[in-house]
């Protein structure tokens, strides 16, 4: 379907077009109508099917039929600063001929900058939850006028805990709003908290019974941890991969990996929780624009990676978390682009990978040493 097709505004069909979106995604086509009607959202789809276009799209459209004074009227959270700068890219991009103000606040940065532009005004805020309530208890934040409240990856913001700091968000927002409800699994507590904060919402769920893309081409190296780094030397080096977003477990390990790496003259940079805010952007920057060929990303960076035709991902290490699988090779095969997901299994994860495949429902294929390599 085209967005045309949607009552979209021009301003906003306008800066699409611009940017090269055509057809919409199951999600959008189904969502931004019932979102334009002022219904609560409760979605469920997998990552890379375009979500936050189904909710930014009439979220803008829906905010410039309010002609107020700029102030707070759109609160969407986030649970990773990556994923926050994203979302906030993307509404400027939808935005750009509008007048809305956007502005996304988060962790591990100085405030300063931040509050220098909600001084100014505000109309949609992005934020992680530790930073929101930071500022609101500093007073500068004002959530009272808030219309629209959009939780995104919730279960994502879950898992890392901040179920509490929700609850207090929620305390502070008006009772009578929209609130757009998004998610990429749907467990118990997901549910359990969505069914607490919606007013009959309409529920919106694609391809439950396919937790990974199609378009994802997925596969598992058996392989000792001691021999990990030189399997994925030699494929990156036979392969001629540009863009190869590779995932391991722990900061240490990443920084390794990097330095491993870096020593073959494959140019690589690291991203995790221990790096500056300025760090990580200046490395998934050059990352996108091709200075390095590798980045190397604990989990943190799962869900706030986007990047246009990513290629391969992947699993250096396999995450406890089944459903943090699913999340990593996301980062491929959006869009209904095709993509490919690496996986090394070492003995001892044996039991992460048979988790995996009950998830995603079926045994991922294993492939030799060199049989990758020779096929190219």
């Amino acid at each position: 379907m085209n967005f045309d097709h949607l009552n979209i505004i021009r301003p906003i069909t306008s800066a699409l077009k611009e940017a090269g979106y055509a057809e919409t995604t199951e999600i959008q086509s189904k969502a931004i109508p019932k979102i334009l009607a002022g219904k609560d959202i409760l979605g469920c789809a997998q990552t890379g099917t375009g979500k936050t276009a189904a909710f930014a799209i009439p979220l803008l459209q829906r905010l410039e039929a309010i002609k107020n004074q700029r102030k707070i009227k759109a609160l969407i959270l986030a649970p990773t600063r990556e994923l926050a700068l994203q979302i906030e890219e993307n509404l400027v991009i939808f935005s750009k001929f509008l007048q809305t103000k956007c502005l996304s606040v988060y962790g591990g940065v100085s405030q300063v900058r931040q509050v220098a532009e909600l001084k100014k005004g505000v109309d949609v805020l992005i934020a992680t939850p530790g930073r929101l309530l930071d500022l609101m208890n500093q007073g500068f934040i004002d959530l009272s006028g808030v219309e629209t409240l959009v939780l995104d990856e919730a279960d994502h913001m879950l898992d890392i805990g901040f179920i509490h700091d929700i609850r207090k968000v929620l305390y502070k927002v008006p009772a009578k709003r929209q609130t757009l409800f998004f998610t990429a699994t749907m467990p118990v507590t997901i549910r359990k908290l969505a069914k607490s904060i919606l007013h009959q919402p309409v529920e919106i769920t694609i391809t439950p019974e396919l937790p990974t893309a199609e378009t994802i081409s997925q596969f598992v190296y058996f392989v000792e941890k001691k021999e990990k780094a030189e399997l994925l030397i030699s494929l990156i080096k036979s392969r001629t991969i540009n863009s190869s977003l590779v995932f391991t477990r722990t900061k240490f390990g990443a920084d390794k990996l990097v330095r491993q790496l870096t020593k073959t003259g494959i140019y690589a940079a690291a991203i995790h929780g221990n790096k500056t805010q300025n760090t990580r952007q200046k490395a998934l920057n050059d990352f996108k624009k091709s200075r390095i060929r590798v980045l190397v990303a604990t989990d943190i960076a799962a869900r706030g990676i986007d990047i246009d035709e990513l290629p391969y991902v992947v699993n250096y290490e396999l995450p406890h978390v089944p459903q943090t699988y699913v999340h990593r090779i996301g980062r491929t095969g959006r869009a209904g682009r095709k993509g490919m997901a690496i996986s090394f299994c070492d003995l001892e994860q044996r039991n992460e990978l048979k988790n995996i495949q009950h998830l995603i429902g079926f045994k991922i294929p294993v492939m030799k040493r060199m049989a990758l390599l020779n096929n190219n």
